[in-house]
């Protein structure tokens, strides 16, 4: 039997192709039945490395299983699709393999060839009855993750063979139109927005409209496209009650905030919900210094307050963001109380926080020495 060290050489001929040396190491060892470190059999390695002709000698000459699972649960197939290897597709699809066999996280064979584009395979696997309306564990088709990817053929060809795969959403809401908007697939987008019936703002269950995925991802190509072809509201608002410019501030998108201001007219000091936080707050709570730059530069009003009478200062330093806090006192935000009494450096344990606030003291003594 073989050991330890002789199962990592076979997986490496396998890996590699070497039909010949591994014909002879098996006759050798008498078996074809070792696994690897996840599980993996022969196959697996076999399949994931688009060894069609190691495949096929071992289903042929060693009669290994070809819906053996792995610790995942994946199979063969799984492996061969994930990796459009559509030859080792072809061959366990023609030994009877399960089309639609599930891995961990109920991932079907399908599911993992549309994480790649790969056209061929995607209709190899649909023409031997692979299902395309089936939803992983969390709720996602094979639509919406070819969404994802962005390849409108692919799209284009779920469709035709199931004119029903785009009516799914996630189970947190999310339509295949979000995936595509979040990722900035454009082609993609045109596509769904072409031959599907999405309701504009179409809102997942945090809120988050197609539009707000799109801007807060710096997709502003997107976002256009949403706005002309699907009339998208630019003042939506999530469950928290932001909207696009707060999101594009949250995540640091200085191009995306210039669109929203610069050509969509948005109110740059727009507050969110109940909470009374601009663009300005979510910015500095997050770091973004540059963002912050931004704002200002396009007349964000530095002094303005949330509903707490806390100013960006104190969610700069609530997030200890030394350089975030040094430039919002270069730029002249003074430190002042909240509705509880609380100045903004009382929020801070960092050291070079405290040194911000100790650097800006000193600037004024001396500007006021000057004077």
């Amino acid at each position: 039997m073989a050991g330890p060290a002789d199962q990592r050489r076979l997986f490496r001929l396998v890996q590699d192709g070497r039909l010949c040396t591994l014909r002879r190491e098996l006759r050798a060892a008498g078996h074809a039945g070792c696994a690897g470190p996840a599980g993996d059999t022969l196959l697996h390695c076999a399949a994931r490395h688009g060894r069609r002709d190691v495949l096929a000698y071992l289903v042929e000459t060693w009669d290994l299983d070809i819906e053996a699972a792995n610790r995942d649960y994946k199979r063969p197939l799984h492996e061969a699709a994930s990796m459009g290897h559509r030859d080792c597709v072809r061959y366990l699809l023609g030994r009877g393999a399960a089309v639609d066999c599930l891995k961990k996280a109920d991932w079907t064979p399908l599911m993992m060839a549309c994480t790649r584009r790969n056209l061929e395979v995607i209709r190899d696997l649909v023409e031997h009855g692979a299902n395309p309306l089936l939803k992983n564990k969390d709720g996602w088709n094979s639509f919406h993750i070819a969404s994802r990817e962005g390849d409108p053929l692919i799209l284009q060809y779920l469709l035709a063979v199931c004119p029903s795969v785009w009516k799914t959403d996630s189970k947190i809401g999310r339509t295949p139109l979000h995936t595509a908007a979040m990722h900035g697939c454009l082609e993609a987008v045109e596509v769904l927005l072409q031959r599907c019936q999405y309701e504009p703002d179409f809102r997942d269950r945090c809120g988050l409209t197609p539009f707000m995925d799109a801007v807060q991802c710096g997709h502003t190509d997107v976002a256009r496209l949403l706005l002309k072809k699907h009339k998208a509201c630019v003042s939506a608002e999530d469950s928290l009650g932001a909207q696009a410019i707060h999101r594009a501030a949250v995540t640091g998108q200085d191009e995306a905030i210039r669109f929203l201001v610069s050509e969509l007219g948005v109110d740059i000091d727009a507050r969110a919900g109940s909470t009374h936080l601009t663009a300005l707050h979510f910015a500095a709570k997050e770091g973004h210094v540059s963002t912050v730059q931004t704002l200002l530069s396009l007349g964000a009003d530095i002094n303005s307050k949330d509903e707490r009478n806390r100013s960006a200062l104190h969610l700069a330093c609530a997030g200890q963001h030394a350089a975030c806090v040094q430039f919002l006192l270069s730029s002249g935000l003074q430190d002042s109380p909240d509705v509880t009494g609380t100045l903004a450096q009382h929020l801070t344990r960092s050291p070079d926080v405290l040194q911000c606030f100790s650097h800006s003291t000193m600037a004024e003594g001396v500007s006021r020495g000057r004077q």
